[in-house]
């Protein structure tokens, strides 16, 4: 099951402290290079920025996938992950739209992970729809 949460957010999720500090950091990476660059542009500024800040970050990794018994490397790439705890999926699209939520839940249940943020670097400013947050709860 994944929930998905809207502001506000209030304080009962959880890695709110992470999600924040990313969520920070992004807003600096946008302010300074402004929409319309690739997206390894961003993804690379933004793991900067958070190393800058302390964080643990890991870029491009490909978790491996394991269908009856036929592994998987490259199957799917998480484009970051903070701190061990959060995936980050960057975007630059003109909409965030389906399509991006079920890849990024996807991502959330085939690796484990509990939170992640979804970042949309063409929406202007960031904070006026570029940012979801999604925890996948498991049942």
């Amino acid at each position: 099951m994944v929930r998905r949460l809207q502001e506000p957010w209030g304080d009962d999720y959880p890695h709110r402290d992470i999600t924040e500090s990313v969520i920070t950091a992004a807003l600096r990476v946008q302010s300074a290079l402004g929409p319309g660059l690739e997206e390894d542009s961003y993804r690379l500024c933004l793991a900067h920025a958070l190393r800058l800040d302390g964080h643990h970050v890991r870029r491009d990794l490909h978790p491996e996938l394991v269908f009856e018994g036929l592994c998987l490397a490259d199957a799917y790439r998480l484009d970051l992950v903070v701190d061990d705890k959060v995936v980050v999926l960057i975007r630059t699209v003109a909409r965030l739209e389906q399509g991006q939520f079920d890849e990024l839940n996807s991502q959330l249940r085939l690796s484990g992970f509990e939170v992640g943020l979804l970042l949309n670097f063409r929406a202007w400013p960031l904070k006026q729809g570029g940012i979801r947050r999604m925890v996948h709860t498991r049942t």
